[in-house]
């Protein structure tokens, strides 16, 4: 009798596992999870959430805090957590963040870096941790041949958004006699040397540092080489000076930079008048191209358009939110998850080749230009 009893308790409590996986699968609006034990998890999200080039990477971290937001409204029995860490975009300080993050068995996934310096800096860390992470805004060609198998991005690297930007001087503007400029950076140098090698010999080139206010030097080079367009490699902090001292200097050559100054603080450095027509190209879909209701419902929180890399935003974090509602529970079948994933997102198809890029087909690469102090969208540069 007392053995049919253990029997009959060992099968209610069966039921009673039973019960609770079926509450995770089925937790919320379609969340489609798994079989897992536990349903959910923490992500980490870091990048230059403060300082002169915050404005490139703020919509997407507001993103990201949006995607998490709507996700744990829709399943209350499946939640998530982000935990932000400001890192200003300097790897320095992007490196001891890596370590608490990866030493810290909670976390199951990476949203970041924004920038690649950081990315560079932190993505052996993970690498060891076998935690996945998923760039936003990354962009420099060099991560994706580390060997490193967490690494992914959603956007284009340099060498798409190089050729686009030769492209578009040569075809739109017409230009013949291209200046090139970067500032040292992981990031701007390798952009910088993309466009020079696909324009072929530019009249002149020159290098400058972060944290430079003075360029009075680049600004007689450019100004005695005559040119009639000038390519910047770089981000805003030094971009905006150095593009209001060439106005000052008497320099009407044409401006253009990389993503690095899809940044609204672009424009109001620069000055208004001295940045009108300046262009920036960026592997980032125009908030208002992007897919779904993302745009509404961005506005509705925030009070605002999506700004630059919003949706790629949006989009790194989804997949991580996929792989949650899949019942992925573990940092390796998160990262499985991730590295399989094929599914449309509100920028563009996501589908990870085995260096963790976009495939090429899905790639996106737009122009824009400024106007009357704003940034706006121009065209897509195919």
């Amino acid at each position: 009798m007392r053995r049919n009893l253990r029997t009959l308790g060992g099968v209610a409590l069966v039921a009673v596992l039973a019960v609770a996986a079926a509450a995770c699968q089925d937790s919320g609006s379609d969340s489609g999870s798994g079989s897992g034990e536990k349903c959910g998890g923490k992500l980490a999200i870091f990048g230059a959430f403060s300082g002169g080039n915050s404005g490139l990477v703020l919509p997407s971290r507001d993103a990201a805090k949006l995607a998490v937001e709507k996700f744990n409204a829709a399943n209350s029995d499946c939640k998530v957590e982000l935990v932000e860490f400001d890192t200003e975009g300097d790897p320095a300080k992007a490196t001891p963040v890596a370590s608490q993050v990866a030493g810290d068995q909670s976390f199951l996934g990476v949203i970041g870096g924004h920038f690649s310096g950081e990315t560079r800096a932190t993505a052996p860390t993970y690498e060891q941790a076998g935690l996945a992470m998923v760039a936003p805004s990354a962009t420099a060609t060099d991560l994706s041949t580390k060997g490193w198998k967490v690494f992914h991005r959603v956007v284009g690297n340099d060498d798409s958004q190089g050729p686009a930007a030769a492209k578009y001087m040569k075809d739109v503007w017409k230009s013949t006699k291209i200046f090139v400029v970067d500032d040292g950076t992981a990031y701007g140098a390798a952009l910088a040397a993309k466009v020079s090698s696909t324009i072929g010999t530019p009249i002149g080139s020159d290098k400058v540092q972060e944290k430079q206010t003075n360029f009075s030097s680049t600004v007689g080079k450019v100004k005695n080489s005559g040119a009639d367009a000038v390519f910047y490699g770089g981000y805003t902090n030094e971009a905006a000076p150095f593009l209001k001292q060439l106005r000052a200097a008497g320099v009407t050559a044409k401006f253009i930079g990389g993503d690095g100054i899809n940044d609204p603080a672009f424009p109001t450095g620069a000055g208004a008048s001295e940045s009108e027509g300046a262009v920036v190209t960026c592997p980032c879909l125009p908030g208002d191209k992007s897919k779904g209701s993302f745009q509404s419902d961005f506005k509705a929180k925030y009070g605002a358009a999506p700004g630059v890399y919003a949706a790629e935003g949006w989009d790194a974090t989804t997949i991580f939110l996929d792989a949650f509602k899949a019942g992925k529970n573990t940092r390796k079948d998160i990262l499985d998850f991730v590295s399989a994933y094929d599914k449309d997102g509100v920028t563009k198809r996501i589908k990870f080749d085995d260096k963790g890029e976009i495939t090429a087909s899905n790639l996106v690469i737009w122009a824009y230009v400024v106007k009357g102090g704003q940034i706006v969208a121009d065209q897509e540069v195919k």
